[in-house]
C-alpha cells in the first residue's frame, strides 16, 4: 500500500483544540487535521499508548510517514513518548500516546450536564440554590481578578477587565467606555436561566467600580454581550 504522504504543516492557532459536542472525527476535521493525522488521534484515543508499527498495522501507513506525523502532533503537544516496549529481539519500540491537552480534540458534554442540572434545580423549585451556586462562583473569582487590578483606573482597568474577561473565555474588549464580550462560555446554561448573566454583571461591576447599561445581549440574539460605563467614580482596590 502506498504510504500516505503528510501534510503540509500548518500554524498551530489553526489547530488548537476546541471543546465541542460533535462526533470526533467532524472536531478533528473542524480542527484542520487530515484524515491520517485525524485516523492517528483517534487511534491513540481508544488504545492508549502505541507503537508505530501497531499504529502503522491499523492504518495501513508506512512507519515513515506515521512518524512524521507524529513529530508533528508532538511539536503541537498533541502527542508524548509514553516509554517503550520490547517486541521480540532488537531495540524496544517507542509507545506514544494522547497529551492531556489533547483531550479538547474529542467530545466534551460539561455544558449541556451543566444546563440539564440548571433545569433539573428550576423544575424542583430550587432556584435559590442554583443563584447561590453562581453567586458562590463569581464571588470566588473576584478576589483573584482583584489582584489584577490594583493601582488601575479608568480606561486601563476596565482594559485589564476585559483581559481579564478574555482568559475566563469572554473574548473581551473595551473601547470608549464600552466592554464587549463577543463569546458566552455558559451559554449552555443561560439557555436554561439568565442567573449566570446576573452573577458574572455583579462581578464585573464591582471589578470595575462602575454600574453597566446593557446595550446588547447574546442571549436575545445580539452579536454581543455589551455594557457601557454609567458616569461614577471607580472603586480603588
Amino acid at each position: 500500500m502506498r504510504a500516505t504522504p503528510a501534510a503540509a504543516p500548518r500554524s498551530r492557532s489553526s489547530r488548537r483544540p476546541r471543546p465541542g459536542s460533535a462526533a470526533p472525527a467532524a472536531l478533528l476535521a473542524d480542527a484542520g487535521f487530515g484524515p491520517t493525522r485525524r485516523r492517528l488521534l483517534e487511534a491513540l484515543k481508544r488504545h492508549g499508548a502505541t507503537t508505530l508499527r501497531e499504529l502503522g498495522g491499523e492504518l495501513g501507513v508506512s512507519r515513515e510517514t506515521l512518524r512524521e506525523h507524529v513529530q508533528a502532533l508532538a511539536a503541537e503537544g498533541l502527542v508524548v513518548r509514553e516509554g517503550t516496549r520490547r517486541h521480540g529481539p532488537g531495540r524496544p519500540e517507542v509507545l506514544y500516546g494522547l497529551a492531556p491537552r489533547a483531550d479538547a480534540l474529542f467530545p466534551q458534554r460539561e455544558s449541556q450536564v451543566l444546563a440539564d442540572l440548571a433545569a433539573h434545580l428550576l423544575e424542583r423549585g430550587d432556584e435559590a440554590k442554583l443563584k447561590g451556586f453562581f453567586e458562590a462562583r463569581a464571588a470566588r473569582r473576584l478576589a483573584a481578578a482583584r489582584a489584577r487590578l490594583v493601582g488601575l483606573r479608568g480606561r486601563k482597568r476596565l482594559e485589564e477587565v476585559a483581559r481579564f474577561l478574555t482568559d475566563e473565555g469572554y473574548m473581551a474588549e473595551a473601547a470608549d467606555g464600552t466592554l464587549r464580550l463577543a463569546h458566552c462560555p455558559l451559554m449552555g446554561v443561560v439557555s436554561v436561566t439568565r442567573l449566570p448573566c446576573r452573577a458574572e454583571l455583579g462581578m464585573v461591576e464591582a471589578l470595575i467600580g462602575r454600574r453597566l447599561r446593557r446595550i446588547d445581549y447574546l442571549p436575545d440574539g445580539g452579536l454581543s454581550c455589551s455594557y457601557r460605563t454609567k458616569r461614577a467614580r471607580p472603586a480603588a482596590h
